[in-house]
Formats: C-alpha cells, structure tokens, sequence
C-alpha cells in the first residue's frame, strides 16, 4: 500500500445527476463518481453515494478511509439548504476537517476562479451566480417544485405541459408533442409520468427538447427561448453588465447560447474548471485556515 500523504486535501461536489470525488496530493488529483446526491429531497440515499464514492477514492488511491478522513475537505452538495442540514450531514461523514456548503458555490468558483463575471447553470437543476466587486451572489436552486428555471427537468416538465395543452386544443400539433404523446401513450401517461418522475427522469426529456429545436419545432424553440429570457431578464439583478465574463455550465445551458440577447452571446466564456476544480480550491482555501493537530499541538505547547 502507498504511504500516506502528509498533505493532502479532499473536495466532493455532489447534485442531481452525479456525485464527484477528488483527492489532490503531492501535485496529483484523483478523482472518482457515485451517484446523485441531494441530502434535501433523499438525505439518506445521498449519504449512501457519499459513502460509495469515499469507498472508491480510498481505493483507487490506496488510502485507508481513517487516513482519508483526517485531510481537510470541502463537502459541497445539492440540498445544503440550512445549517441544520449542514449539521446533520456532518454528523454523519466519516470525515473530521470539513467545510459544508451547497453545490453552488464550488461550481461559481471552478467556472471563473477569481475573476469577476456570472454564470448560468442549468442541469438538472438551476442557479445563477456572480461573482463583482469582491461580492458573490447566489440565486435559485430550490428545487423542482419551487424553481429550477431554465433547468433541464423544469424544461422536460415544460414540455409536458405544453403538449397536454395541444391535446386540449390550446397549441397545434407540433412534432414534439407527437413524439411525447407517442411515447407516454397519451394524456394519461403523461399525467402518470409526471407524477412520480424524479428530477433526472424529467431532465431526460431536455434532450427531445433541444433536439426538436435545432430541427425547426417551432414549440421547442418556444421553450428554448422562454429559457434564455429567464436567464437575461435574471443575469442583470445579480450585477452582470456588458463586459463582464459569462460563463454557462451544466449540461443543458450552452444549448441557451443562440437565443440569449447579443451582448451576452459576445461575453460568454468557455468556464476555467468544472466544479471539482472549484471545490479543490475551495478546500484549499481551507486548509489554509484550519491547523492541522501537529500545528496546534505546536502552538500551545510551552
């Protein structure tokens, strides 16, 4: 087995698709997946990813889980929406060095580093950020039944809706709604769908979306472009101007790109990192500030 590091630090950026794992020691970042976690809407479901993924990267970098546990790590997860939930997720973590926060600023920080700018996230879910003037402002991302705008299950939940509109003979017939009603063998299937469809499984629909868009459906570019005015009308509140950086991440917002105003298209900016990258420095940052026990131990000793 290796030796263990004697420094090291651990960052987990963890939503509703994927939750992600690295470990940055001696100039070398080891990274490894679980699943979604969100400790809001599946608080034990997600401690079970988190476990399986520090399962994973203790051994993929053949590390004792006991020695893994003691480095500094920012926990950064969908769902931290209160310290309360905080609290209880680290009641829970094997580790022992953590900062605990959403999955929201690890993705602000990975995608501009220390720049001033915006970004736009929209995966499964959704949030808008800014970092200008030294102030981060951080907005959305409270789940499917109160927001997610833009989002990829607010779009496949959209789409749904607008296609039991044309059943009731409020929009035409459009291919997208054809292929919706085909699949969910009709208004009844839909309904029941939506009734019990996760996050992901409605974010799944995203795709027939985008895809019926860039091929003319008239409906979908409706939807694409209801998306892309909330993200313009929203942008400017949390202090984005023309000339600042723009910065879309996830997996469905660089599909907004053409229908955004034109001063955003010419500011956007292909993202720095991923949200790993941002949750590494972030759990540098602190490292920097927690002692470690030979420090402290240091420090009062006579």
């Amino acid at each position: 087995m290796k030796q263990s590091p004697t420094t090291g630090i651990l960052a987990i950026d963890g939503g509703g698709t994927r939750c992600r794992f690295a470990l940055e020691r001696a100039g070398e970042v080891i990274r490894v997946d679980s699943g979604p976690a969100n400790v809001s809407s599946d608080f034990d479901g997600a401690l079970a990813q988190i476990h399986l993924g520090l399962e994973r990267l203790c051994a993929t970098a053949e590390l004792p889980l006991a020695q893994l546990a003691k480095l500094p790590a920012f926990v950064g997860l969908a769902g931290v929406v209160s310290a309360d939930i905080a609290q209880r997720l680290q009641q829970h973590l094997p580790l022992t060095r953590t900062r605990i926060a959403d999955d929201r600023p690890a993705a602000l920080r990975g995608a501009l580093g220390r720049a001033e700018g915006a970004i736009a996230h929209c995966g499964t879910g959704s949030f808008l950020a800014s970092q200008i003037k030294g102030e981060r402002r951080i907005i959305g991302g409270w789940g499917q039944q109160l927001g997610d705008q833009a989002s990829a299950q607010w779009l496949g939940r959209l789409a749904l809706a607008r296609t039991l509109d044309m059943v009731d003979g409020l929009e035409p017939a459009a291919p997208l709604t054809t292929q919706l009603l085909a699949r969910f063998s009709g208004s009844a299937g839909i309904v029941a769908f939506a009734a019990q469809a996760s996050p992901m499984e409605l974010g799944a629909l995203a795709r027939d979306v985008t895809r019926h868009a860039s091929q003319g459906d008239t409906l979908a570019i409706d939807l694409m472009h209801q998306g892309a005015r909330y993200l313009a009308d929203t942008l400017p509140r949390i202090g984005w101007t023309a000339g600042h950086a723009l910065c879309l991440t996830g997996g469905l917002a660089p599909q907004y790109h053409a229908y955004l105003p034109r001063q955003m298209q010419d500011a956007l900016q292909p993202p720095q990192g991923d949200p790993v990258t941002g949750a590494l420095a972030l759990a540098r940052e602190f490292a920097a500030e927690t002692p470690t026990v030979a420090d402290a131990a240091a420090r009062t000793s006579p």
